[in-house]
């Protein structure tokens, strides 16, 4: 069993629930929070990977890792997710499933635009309130969500993306001053282009991308400290540059970003990922 170099917070518990943990940042979260001594419910629709997973970290770290195999995507999965860890004492939410498309949004079949909002919103509330209420009754916990330098401003070809994670991003601004009083931190965690399998999964060409273990170091360092953050030096660069621009600026400048990134159209979209 290999030593967490950086030990949990008690604020947080003993339990940390990752959702979107068979792959990139959600994968690469439970991995930090297992060596950092936590606990594991690990959550997404791959159930093989899941299992994977969770044995690499029971044998590395000597931590306990369940799985739960869920489509997000359906209310009926996130709220057996809900019920099957009552009796848990999480301390930690991380909600970091999520999925997207690109391309003209007229040109995209609508099925896969109608899920993405229910699994980059509609789940991430109704998890983020029942946790919620859970962390309020034992005085302190943490929530992780995850918002995009997309969700800062209108972006075409990724116009319903966009928009999802603008949505996280006002969700997290009004909610962390209202859970702060109660002991409750909570963040939103907003990465640029990351190397996992989101880009082949949206349809896009990803270059400097950034690896997905940093980005749980940076965040869990913010918790409790800031409202957003912005890990990684790509991320950090691109506000520097045009954060301070007017939004329709910032539109225009993503407008051309996208359009060297987005591959295809509805022929050559992809279906909805794994999760």
């Amino acid at each position: 069993m290999s030593k967490s170099v950086q030990k949990r917070s008690p604020r947080y518990g003993a339990t940390a629930l990752v959702t979107g943990a068979s792959d990139g940042i959600g994968e690469a979260f439970a991995r930090e929070l297992a060596r950092r001594g936590y606990n594991l419910i690990l959550v997404a629709r791959r159930e093989d990977r899941l299992r994977a997973l969770a044995d690499a970290v029971q044998s590395k770290y000597g931590v306990q890792a369940r799985v739960i195999a869920a489509d997000l995507g359906k209310a009926e999965d996130v709220e057996r997710v809900i019920a099957a860890t009552a009796a848990e004492d999480v301390g930690l939410l991380v909600a970091a499933a999520g999925f997207g498309t690109s391309g003209a949004f007229v040109e995209q079949p609508i099925e896969p635009e109608l899920d993405m909002i229910d699994v980059n919103c509609r789940a991430v509330v109704a998890l983020t309130h029942a946790f919620a209420r859970r962390f309020i009754r034992r005085g302190a916990g943490g929530i992780v969500l995850f918002g995009s330098l997309v969700g800062f401003q209108g972006v075409p070809r990724a116009a319903n993306y966009a928009a999802t994670k603008a949505f996280i991003q006002s969700f997290v601004e009004g909610l962390r001053p209202e859970l702060k009083q109660f002991g409750v931190d909570v963040i939103s965690v907003a990465p640029g282009p990351v190397a996992s399998g989101f880009a082949a999964r949206a349809n896009m060409v990803m270059g400097a991308a950034a690896k997905p273990g940093r980005i749980p170091r940076e965040a869990l360092a913010a918790l409790g400290r800031k409202t957003t953050v912005r890990p990684g030096f790509l991320s950090k660069a691109l506000e520097a540059l045009f954060f301070g621009l007017p939004r329709g600026a910032r539109t225009l400048i993503m407008t051309q970003v996208m359009k060297s990134m987005a591959r295809g159209t509805a022929e050559g979209m992809p279906s909805p990922p794994g999760r």
